[in-house]
């Protein structure tokens, strides 16, 4: 139910955009592709609201604080059952009650009508997240939180927006990094073919990228 994402996840609307923005520094690049968003968005007439989760101070940990009142098992607390009943009961904290509210109101989430898609960047260069780099294989990093969360949760997921260790390029770079940004929330995220470039992969071809690493 809470996740705590080093960059931001971009929750996209036709009309209505929500923006989940986790990231500390203002002057980040983070900030600045958050900032190129709700700019290029608003342009065209979308309604943007960000939640910043480290200004509303969003807990990030799963815990029984979670849930108002008393829980069903106090002594074998099953976060997942528990919570589960709490938010049928309409018991859970307030600041995950407000988020949920906020994306349900979206009318595009980047959610079947709904598509979620991730922006971050990395502290390494796109080399090293290769199958025999030392990162690993991105696809595989990214495999149990686009399809074990957004898909499995009913999530369109686009290919995501990655921006490879933009600390370590030229501030010319950078800008280019961003341009690229604004052009691709100009194209209104139309469906992108993804197998093989960072999306959801079928479990077939996610097999075949595990069998390229060296154990």
């Amino acid at each position: 139910m809470r996740a705590h994402l080093c960059s931001l996840i971009l929750v996209l609307a036709v009309t209505k955009v929500l923006i989940v923005y986790a990231h500390q520094s203002s002057g980040s690049f983070n900030a600045a592709a958050k900032d190129a968003a709700v700019d290029v968005l608003t342009d065209q007439s979308c309604t943007v609201e960000v939640s910043d989760l480290y200004a509303i101070k969003f807990k990030a940990t799963a815990t029984a604080e979670d849930i108002t009142g008393d829980v069903k098992n106090a002594d074998h607390f099953r976060y997942a059952e528990e919570t589960k009943l709490a938010w049928e009961e309409g018991k859970l904290c307030a600041d995950i009650t407000e988020e949920q509210r906020k994306l349900t109101q979206a009318d595009l989430i980047i959610f079947q009508d709904k598509k979620a898609m991730l922006s971050f960047t990395t502290g390494s260069q796109e080399s090293m997240f290769s199958a025999d780099g030392i990162n690993g294989d991105m696809n595989v990093t990214l495999w149990p939180l686009q399809n074990g969360i957004l898909h499995y949760c009913g999530f369109q997921v686009l290919a995501p927006q990655i921006f490879w260790a933009p600390s370590h390029v030229p501030s010319e770079a950078r800008s280019t990094m961003l341009t690229s940004w604004r052009t691709r929330l100009h194209g209104q995220f139309v469906p992108q073919t993804q197998n093989g470039h960072y999306g959801i992969l079928t479990c077939i071809e996610l097999y075949k990228v595990l069998q390229n690493f060296t154990w």
